[in-house]
């Protein structure tokens, strides 16, 4: 199938807030989410981004804002006046009904007359040819989403909603259905609005992410602009894993020259989100080499230590390293590398400059690390 082109237009939130009495769900959202683009609402349980996910989809009405797709407002538009489908983790398929009635139903409902040629194109898209005339209990989980996803589709909306799609599935067939999804959208060019708590998810499928806190949005980007330049401690926290480092600037040129208890650094200003004398310094676990202490040093910023603890994981070996000042840092080896270190042995840490950001100190240090359970 030719990628289709978009209908309709961007989809606004245009100040956006939900109370619950007095709780604060939502707080003054601004989005602007691109017509024909996968976009990601990440965060934790609590943070927002489900109820903000139910007042596009008209299951929860605003206390204040608009909601816009192009120039009509839909803010108290019933839900089905909306042109927008929801598909969520449950399924939610009608056991009597057989696959293809199931995603016959939405077009039945609206006397359609062409609905074998719409029904067995769209289940040609997800790749369930062949499996018209099964009940869903005869499908596995992943073919049962795909179902779901079929369903929507079908009706042609300007904006799917992707409720946490893939939380039922086992890792592997996650992994799997991420890549479908994001075939699928590039495919119907329509836009997908995909909220999840998976970092790794909202990574592999958006075009953009907006990571959510409190009912704000911390910061939003590509994938790789969110990883590899945080500006707030919860995102770096959040997605992935940072070392973060008490640091004092020393020195203001192309590049910041920062002290980390007397260990001498430089940081790129690009990657620095403060102007503050009193910074944390981080630097993702991958970025750092592990070498012997009497080995050469492959790169310029230079930590010693000594290593605490070593887990071969397949794929990498992670490190605990602690320093002079006893904070231990993570240190991610790819096993192809293979420095030999073991617990007890002196080495040093090392990482390119260009791989340090900088943010600043007046942030909890600790935030996006562990989150209260909660409703989202």
């Amino acid at each position: 199938m030719a990628q289709a082109e978009s209908v309709g237009g961007d989809l606004q939130l245009v100040h956006l807030t939900k109370m619950f009495a007095t709780f604060t769900a939502v707080d003054d959202l601004n989005l602007v989410i691109p017509k024909g683009s996968f976009f990601a609402l990440l965060g934790p349980s609590g943070c927002g981004k489900t109820t903000t996910l139910r007042m596009v989809a008209g299951l929860e009405e605003p206390t204040s804002g608009q909601i816009m797709i192009g120039e009509k407002d839909i803010s108290f538009e019933r839900p089905y006046r909306r042109p927008v489908n929801t598909v969520f983790q449950s399924y939610a398929l009608f056991p009597h009904l057989d696959i293809f009635e199931n995603v016959a139903f939405g077009l039945r409902r609206r006397k359609v007359k062409e609905v074998k040629s719409q029904v067995e194109a769209i289940l040609s898209l997800v790749e369930l040819d062949g499996f018209a005339r099964r009940m869903p209990a005869q499908l596995s989980g992943g073919q049962q989403q795909r179902v779901a996803l079929a369903r929507a589709l079908i009706n042609k909306p300007e904006v799917l909603l992707l409720d946490e799609p893939l939380g039922a599935l086992d890792l592997k067939l996650r992994r799997q259905m991420q890549i479908e999804l994001k075939r699928i959208q590039v495919e119907v060019g329509i836009t997908f609005v995909h909220v999840t708590h998976d970092q790794e998810e909202a990574m592999t499928m958006a075009d953009t992410i907006a990571v959510m806190n409190g009912g704000k949005v911390e910061q939003m980007g590509s994938p790789t602009e969110l990883y590899e330049n945080p500006r707030t401690t919860f995102v770096a926290n959040f997605l992935g894993q940072s070392n973060l480092i008490s640091g004092k600037v020393f020195e203001r040129s192309d590049d910041l020259g920062v002290e980390l208890y007397g260990n001498r650094i430089r940081v790129p200003r690009s990657r620095t989100s403060s102007n503050s004398d009193s910074l944390w310094v981080g630097v993702r676990p991958e970025k750092i080499n592990i070498t012997l202490a009497d080995r050469p040093i492959p790169a310029a910023n230079v930590i010693p230590g000594v290593v605490t603890d070593a887990s071969y994981i397949g794929v990498s070996t992670q490190y605990l390293v602690k320093t002079a000042w006893s904070e231990e840092l993570m240190v991610f080896e790819q096993n192809l590398l293979n420095s030999g270190a073991r617990p007890g042995d002196s080495v040093n840490l090392s990482w390119d400059p260009a791989h340090t950001f900088a943010l600043d100190a007046n942030q909890d240090v600790d935030a996006g690390v562990e989150v209260p359970e909660a409703d989202s």
